[in-house]
């Protein structure tokens, strides 16, 4: 089967400017700094970036054109979080050097799949990285730090006592293995898990926007899937869990269905708006339930994606639940984050709990 990957980067950013930045066309000409691009998406960038001599593309410029005012207006002392688009624009950062830019929400997805581009979140807030909303278990736990993968550690939670428990690969944000995927990783293993939150950075973490954009450009995808499959590995011959299921959020929530894709021992998948695969060929490797978390105003993983996605999964018979909660936004799950929605992140993780109980157990 050939390998395909799936690149979760999605990250959202709340505005929170009362002022609004109008760009006008008469403004721009003559005058450097001023970048004239169209919004449209040429092959694996904007096609404002290809050369328009170019003979290997062809270009059809778009209708509406749009100037580039996040340059502008940082090079105006503008602090870059509180950068406005112009309307009917979303921002999104150049996953290769940072540099923002103001696109059209229906070319989010198509970018970000590419890998030209990553959504914004603020930096991590360590001070509010949890929420009682993700309700403990019945299971006093105890954790470790174990080693799984070369010299890749984990950190693993599990029940107290002992027991045949089930078993649970943990994958965390773009942020790196985090105190705040610690301690889901507790909570989760208190409701009767042996939970082995991987590390797919190499014992890096990120607390800015922009270090966590670094690690996510250097990220190995092959490397990537045989840490998770290590993690797999020890799980069963270690722990002789039972059964084995994995979840992520974001970009883990991605690389828990890259694991689905290329581990055959798998017995429940979790996703929480991660990028997707559409395809039945490339599906149909899962054999197993699969839980998907979305939020409706994701530019990211639009909701026609999601369905897409549903609908290949109900034609190849693979059990399903597909989540899509209304008016809320990517990484709404997160308590550190500005799109924290407290009532719809409890009922996911409910649904979290339910789904590992009716497939694992």
């Amino acid at each position: 089967m050939k390998l395909l990957f799936v690149f979760s980067i999605f990250l959202v950013f709340s505005m929170g400017v009362s002022s609004f930045y109008v760009v006008y066309a008469d403004q721009a000409i003559g005058k450097p700094g001023w970048e004239v691009m169209s919004d449209k998406v040429c092959g694996d960038k904007l096609c404002s970036e290809i050369d328009s001599d170019s003979d290997s593309v062809a270009i059809t410029p778009s209708s509406i054109a749009y100037f580039s005012p996040p340059l502008k207006q940082i090079s105006q002392g503008i602090d870059p979080s509180n950068v406005t688009c112009t309307e009917g624009k979303v921002m999104v950062l150049k996953q290769s050097n940072g540099v923002p830019a103001c696109v059209n929400p229906s070319s989010v997805e198509k970018l970000i799949t590419r890998g030209w581009a990553v959504h914004i979140l603020p930096d991590y807030n360590s001070q509010n990285n949890n929420s009682e909303i993700f309700t403990q278990g019945n299971h006093s736990t105890i954790s470790d730090t174990v080693t799984y993968f070369g010299d890749v550690s984990g950190y693993l939670a599990k029940p107290v006592t002992d027991g045949s428990y089930p078993g649970v690969v943990m994958i965390h944000e773009w942020w790196g293995l985090n105190d705040n995927i610690k301690e889901m990783a507790d909570k989760l293993a208190s409701h009767g898990y042996i939970v082995l939150a991987v590390d797919l950075y190499g014992g890096q973490v990120a607390t800015t926007s922009n270090q966590a954009r670094q690690l996510i450009t250097t990220y190995d995808l092959e490397q990537g899937i045989q840490n998770m499959n290590s993690a797999v590995f020890l799980l069963n011959n270690d722990y002789s869990a039972n059964k084995i299921g994995s979840i992520g959020w974001c970009f883990g929530g991605g690389q828990s269905l890259n694991l689905a894709l290329y581990n055959d021992d798998m017995d429940a998948t979790v996703i929480y708006y991660g990028s997707l695969v559409t395809e039945t060929e490339t599906l149909s490797s899962i054999q197993w339930p699969v839980l998907g978390i979305f939020a409706e105003l994701d530019k990211g993983i639009p909701v026609n994606t999601v369905i897409e996605f549903e609908s290949s999964l109900n034609e190849l018979d693979v059990e399903n639940y597909i989540h899509v909660y209304d008016n809320v936004d990517h990484a709404f799950a997160n308590p550190s984050g500005d799109r924290y929605a407290p009532e719809e992140s409890g009922d996911a993780w409910a649904q979290t709990i339910s789904f590992l109980e009716s497939t694992l157990k």
